[in-house]
């Protein structure tokens, strides 16, 4: 193929993606208009509730967590004072 040929696709190329971008764009619009229409009916339809007292919120009290103590047991020496003699 010509190098002009190649443009002329490209362009053509081109084109149709422009030309999908804006369709996708306009879709996008519309739904979020969509939306926005659907959240004012509700903020709308929503009756205003009662005062609510303010409950504070208590902070858990933290706990200190203690680590358990490990109790070694007494290592018993053994210590030799006299080595055995070994007879070779």
């Amino acid at each position: 193929m010509s190098q002009k040929k190649l443009v002329k696709d490209l362009m053509k190329k081109l084109d149709k993606l422009e030309s999908d971008r804006e369709k996708l764009i306009d879709k996008l619009s519309k739904a979020l208009d969509k939306l926005e229409k659907k959240e004012e009916k509700k903020a709308a339809t929503k009756k205003p509730s009662s005062k609510k007292v303010a409950t504070k919120k208590v902070a858990a009290k933290k706990v200190v967590r203690k680590k358990p103590t490990v109790k070694k047991a007494p290592v018993k020496k053994t210590a030799l004072t006299n080595p055995p003699v070994v007879a070779a």
